[in-house]
């Protein structure tokens, strides 16, 4: 009897997991129509792309496009081997890159939005300052510093040379180290707007009342920001970062306009991507596109493996 007690528990017990699986799937229809749209958008302007780049990149192509056959691996081989690119140093500029111009933009910003979070006369007026690079179009701001660096007619090399700071006009922008340089510091001008405010959000989340209560336990200023305020900012820098990191690895202009230098000393991957379409064709820039797009995927998947953002606050 007990035994049968027990089976008549388990089978009562049971039945109701059971019956979840269909309700969750009649849930999962009903809401359908709702994601459609979003569906629809994803795979129009995502999946549909990504894959005819896959696609393309293992088919042959002349330099105006038409497709000619199969091509195999040969495209890859290409993009990896092509004669004058030094693609491990290529790969160097493309870490060094986001690298410097992501924890460069990631500490400038944490210290703007914790000015920015003050209370202040004009406050409101320094907050829309700052959002002028992020308004301003990408290529005009890079435009600016390009013919403000000019040797012969650029204001800023003429400002630098009045005030000292070097004893004649110099070409930042003619060779590729120099140009390197100068395109990291664009970016990072560029970039500070919307990792400040995402933090700047992420400020407005933290307790004052903790915050206080730990003044009034005898906390410094660096133990609350480093013990209370940072960890709180850890989802806001997550998002920042990730962000970040897509952004800077994607900022073709700022490279593009900046670096005139000739040759592929001053590339990144993804300039290099439209000097292979202009000189190899779509199929050999399909397959360097696919192999940035894992390059993307490593840098991100070691952020989130060392950095671990989404863990909980301790």
């Amino acid at each position: 009897m007990a035994v049968t007690t027990a089976t008549a528990d388990t089978a009562v017990s049971a039945a109701p997991a059971e019956s979840k699986k269909p309700g969750r799937f009649r849930e999962t229809l009903a809401a359908l129509p709702w994601l459609s749209p979003a569906l629809v958008l994803i795979a129009a302007i995502v999946i549909y792309p990504a894959g005819y780049m896959i696609y393309t990149s293992f088919r042959k192509f002349t330099k105006i496009g038409v497709e000619t056959g199969a091509a195999g691996w040969s495209n890859y081989k290409i993009a990896l081997t092509y004669p004058g690119v030094n693609f491990p140093k290529v790969l160097m500029n493309t870490f060094i890159w986001v690298f410097v111009v992501v924890v460069a933009t990631l500490v400038i910003s944490l210290a703007l939005a914790q000015f920015l979070n003050k209370t202040f006369r004009f406050r409101k007026l320094v907050r829309l300052a700052v959002i002028i690079p992020w308004a301003a179009s990408v290529v005009m701001t890079t435009s600016i510093f390009f013919y403000g660096l000019n040797p012969d007619y650029g204001l800023i090399n003429k400002f630098m040379v009045d005030i000292g700071i070097i004893d004649a006009p110099i070409g930042f922008t003619k060779s590729a180290g120099s140009a390197f340089v100068v395109a990291i510091i664009v970016a990072v001008f560029v970039s500070l707007p919307f990792t400040t405010y995402t933090i700047l959000a992420g400020l407005q989340a933290v307790p004052n009342e903790v915050v206080e209560a730990a003044h009034m336990d005898g906390a410094g200023a660096a133990a609350r920001y480093f013990k209370i305020i940072l960890p709180y900012l850890r989802p806001a820098i997550s998002v920042a970062t990730l962000i970040s990191i897509i952004n800077v690895f994607n900022s073709l202009p700022i490279l593009k306009i900046l670096v005139e230098s000739p040759g592929y000393d001053g590339d990144i991957t993804t300039t290099l991507i439209f000097k292979y379409k202009t000189t190899l064709g779509p199929g050999v820039s399909s397959a360097l596109s696919v192999m940035n797009f894992l390059v993307v995927l490593v840098i991100i998947g070691i952020y989130l493996i060392v950095v671990k953002p989404m863990k909980d606050r301790t």
